[in-house]
């Protein structure tokens, strides 16, 4: 059996960060999705649970991060192209994210990164496993 993850990221608003990553393509999983948390399907395997705050912070006793101010984790999806890097960037830019940084190219490895709604960092990139440098 494949391991499944489930990405647990609060959030301030579930209609406005729904809207957002909708406008990025991605679904939600309707069997789980309610007024204080949302199923986004990354892949097969992968999910986000997009959590309202209040909903969020009866899962753990430590404070919940603002992401605006500080980052609480950094989440990598895989493109299957430079392309695809660089338009799910664009979408996210035109739905109300942000570039906290240019686009990173390292020949093998094309990176770039968005923030949405509410500040959670997300590494969109391409590799070519065959152009990689050997390890030493």
């Amino acid at each position: 059996m494949a391991r499944k993850i489930f990405v647990n990221l609060p959030i301030k608003s579930m209609e406005r960060s729904q809207a957002f990553f909708r406008a990025l393509g991605f679904t939600f999983n309707p069997q789980f999705t309610n007024e204080q948390g949302a199923c986004m399907v990354i892949s097969e395997d992968i999910f986000a649970m997009l959590l309202v705050e209040p909903f969020f912070q009866t899962f753990t006793s430590k404070p919940v991060a603002d992401a605006n101010k500080s980052t609480e984790v950094l989440i990598a999806l895989s493109c299957e192209s430079r392309a695809e890097v660089d338009e799910l960037v664009k979408k996210a830019l035109a739905a109300g994210g942000r570039a906290p940084q240019p686009p990173q190219d390292h020949g093998f490895m094309y990176y770039h990164q968005f923030e949405d709604l509410d500040g959670h960092i997300w590494e969109v990139m391409w590799m070519d496993p065959n152009a990689a440098p050997p390890q030493a």
